[in-house]
């Protein structure tokens, strides 16, 4: 399963480099895409690329299967985000999608949020 809309929250995300994300969605981007920005969350994983937001959720004991759901910006309807500060460094992007779906992102220690939210608003607007 992808992201679970229900639960809609996938929790501390830590930022990663990109080079540890490109061969888990390299196969995914299509001509023209490219990677922005990743979060990794023990196993899983949000990339950010140009075009969309790519949901990896990384199941079985060995990791080898793995869910993706692809989320295209112009999908995206509006967001909302709050940074994080100075005892409390968890920063969180919510997403609302077209039908009423949302999903939340949780992002934990040194994150990017408000340049990722400005390329977010490039893509939408």
């Amino acid at each position: 399963m992808g992201i679970d809309f229900t639960n809609k929250k996938i929790f501390k995300l830590n930022r990663e480099e990109l080079k540890n994300a490109l061969p888990v969605v390299t196969k995914l981007l299509t001509e023209g895409e490219m990677v922005i920005d990743s979060y990794v969350s023990m196993r899983d994983r949000v990339v950010f690329t140009n075009k969309r937001v790519i949901a990896v959720n990384v199941q079985g004991l060995t990791g080898t299967k793995k869910c993706f759901t692809s989320i295209p910006y112009n999908k995206i309807q509006f967001y909302s985000v709050e940074t994080s500060g100075t005892l409390d460094l968890d920063a969180e992007l919510e997403l609302y999608l077209a039908g009423g779906m949302n999903v939340k992102f949780e992002f934990f220690g040194k994150n990017n949020i408000q340049e990722l939210c400005k390329i977010i608003s490039d893509l939408i607007l």
